[in-house]
C-alpha cells in the first residue's frame, strides 16, 4: 500500500500551454492539501510535464526521467509521473524505456492521477477541487480556451497527443478568467494550438470574438492576449474585435511557417503566400498601430535554396515585431516523418536558422529605434538586473531602472529613451494608469 502522499513539484518545459497544463494540476493539489516543493527530491510526487514538439526538446525530457528514476533508487516510495505531449493513446514503449515511472498522463487529462491521490489519501476529490483556475497566478496568466488541433500539419506531432480540437464553453472561461482577477491577475492570455478556431466546434455559433467580447467585461482586467493564431482562421470579425475591444492588446502572432509555395503546401499548410501577405496588409490596415508576430520552420524536407530565400524575402517585407525561428525536427508518427525524407543537412538548417535570426535582428533593431521618443503604456511584470520590466500592448519588452519605487503589477506610461532589438528602455513619466 502506498504511503499518503502529502508534498510535490512539477518540471514543465514546452509551449504555454504546457505551462498552464502544470499551473491547472498544481491548483488541484494544492486543494487535495499537498505541499508544493522546489526541489524534488524533497517530494512525495514528481510530475514531469513533457514536451515533443522537437528533439532537443524530447532529449532534455528523456534526461530528465533519467535522473528522476536514478534517485527513485534511494526513495522507491516516490511517486513519479510522466505527463504531456510525450504520452500518447499506447504507453508501452514508454513503460519499457522508464520502468521507474508510475503513471503517464496524457496532455490536460489528470484525473486519472488526481483520483489515485485521492484514493491513496482517504479524500473527496469532487469535494475538495471547486476549479482548476492557477492558485498563486501573478499578474499574468494563460487560459487555455481551446485544446487539441483539427488541422494535421506534416511536421506537427500536437493532434496525435493532444486529440482534436474541443472548445470551452464562454461560460467557463468567463468564470476561471474572473477568479484569476480576483485572486490578483491584471492580464490574461487566452491560449489553443489554433486559438482563432475558437467555438468552431461548439453549438452556439460563437467564434474567437465573441469570446473577447465576454472577457472584455470582466471587471478588474487590463488586457488581454491570445496565442497562437492561424492564417485560415483569422477573419475579419476577429480583427476588428482587437480594433473595437479596450482590453484587447494590439499584438497577433500569426504564424507563416514558410515564404516557399512550394515547402506550405508539403507543410499541409492551406493557404499560400500571397494569401498571408494580404491577411497581413488587411489586419494593418484595421488596426494600424498592431505588431505581429510569425514562427518559421526552416530546413523542411525539400527545401531549396530558392524556397529558403522566399522565406528570407517574406521575413524582410513583412517586418515583423518578433521571427520565433526553428529548424526542422523529425517527429516520428507524423506526416512527413512517414512520407518525406528529412534530407535537408543540418549545418545547413543550422546556417538557414542563423540567417533567418540576422535578418530579423536587423529588423528589430530599425524597428524598435522608431520607439524613441514615444510614450508607452507597460504592464511592469517584475525586476531583473536593478531593473523593472514589463511589456507593453504591442508585446515589446520595456525596461525601467530610474524610479525606485515598487512598481510591481501597475501599469506606468514610460518615455522610451534607448533600445535594442530586443527591448525598449525609458523612464517612468506617470504610475498607476491601470
Amino acid at each position: 500500500m502506498r504511503m499518503k502522499i502529502n508534498s510535490y513539484n512539477i518540471w514543465t518545459i514546452g509551449c504555454q500551454m504546457n505551462e498552464a497544463d502544470s499551473n491547472k494540476l498544481a491548483s488541484a493539489l494544492d486543494q487535495l492539501g499537498l505541499t508544493k516543493k522546489e526541489n524534488s527530491e524533497e517530494a512525495d510526487l514528481v510530475v514531469l510535464n513533457s514536451c515533443v514538439v522537437r528533439q532537443s526538446a524530447e532529449d532534455k525530457v528523456s534526461h530528465r526521467v533519467s535522473i528522476s528514476q536514478e534517485f527513485k533508487k534511494d526513495r522507491p516510495d516516490q511517486m513519479l509521473v510522466l505527463m504531456g505531449c510525450m504520452v500518447g493513446p499506447q504507453s508501452e514503449n514508454l513503460r519499457k524505456r522508464f520502468p521507474a515511472v508510475d503513471m503517464f498522463v496524457r496532455p490536460q487529462d489528470f484525473d486519472p492521477l488526481l483520483r489515485q491521490i485521492s484514493e491513496t489519501n482517504d479524500l473527496d476529490l469532487e469535494g475538495c477541487i471547486s476549479n482548476y483556475a492557477q492558485s498563486d497566478p501573478g499578474i499574468s496568466c494563460h487560459v487555455p480556451i481551446i485544446k487539441g488541433c483539427d488541422f494535421m500539419c506534416s511536421f506537427c506531432i500536437i493532434p496525435y497527443r493532444r486529440g482534436r480540437q474541443v472548445s470551452r464553453t464562454i461560460e467557463d472561461i468567463v468564470s476561471e478568467v474572473s477568479i484569476l482577477v480576483h485572486r490578483g491577475v491584471k492580464e490574461i492570455t487566452l491560449l489553443g494550438q489554433t486559438v482563432d478556431a475558437y467555438g468552431h466546434d461548439l453549438d452556439e455559433n460563437v467564434d474567437l470574438s465573441d469570446l473577447l467580447s465576454h472577457v472584455n467585461e470582466v471587471d478588474g482586467l487590463e488586457r488581454i492576449r491570445f496565442l497562437t493564431s492561424h492564417p485560415s482562421f483569422m477573419s475579419e470579425k476577429i480583427i476588428k474585435a482587437i480594433r473595437e475591444l479596450p482590453k484587447v492588446c494590439e499584438h497577433i502572432n500569426l504564424p507563416i511557417q514558410a515564404g516557399s509555395d512550394v515547402v506550405l503546401e508539403r507543410m499541409r499548410r492551406p493557404y499560400t503566400n500571397d494569401h498571408y501577405r494580404r491577411l497581413v496588409d488587411d489586419i494593418r490596415n484595421i488596426v494600424p498601430d498592431v505588431t505581429i508576430s510569425t514562427d518559421i520552420i526552416v530546413g523542411f524536407p525539400g527545401e531549396s535554396d530558392e524556397d529558403f530565400q522566399d522565406t528570407m524575402k517574406i521575413v524582410e517585407d513583412m517586418q515583423f515585431s518578433k521571427v520565433h525561428s526553428a529548424e526542422y525536427s523529425n517527429r516520428p508518427g507524423t506526416i512527413a516523418s512517414r512520407q518525406l525524407k528529412d534530407d535537408i543537412p543540418i549545418q545547413v538548417k543550422r546556417e538557414r536558422r542563423k540567417m533567418v535570426d540576422a535578418l530579423q535582428q536587423t529588423i528589430q533593431d530599425t524597428n524598435n529605434r522608431k520607439s524613441i521618443g514615444g510614450h508607452h503604456a507597460v504592464l511592469i511584470e517584475g525586476r531583473r538586473k536593478q531593473q523593472w520590466y514589463g511589456r507593453n500592448r504591442n508585446d515589446k519588452l520595456v525596461y525601467t531602472g530610474t524610479n525606485t519605487e515598487n512598481l510591481r503589477n501597475s501599469i506606468v506610461e514610460i518615455k522610451i529613451e534607448d533600445s535594442s532589438p530586443w527591448s525598449l528602455t525609458g523612464s517612468v513619466t506617470k504610475t498607476n494608469l491601470g
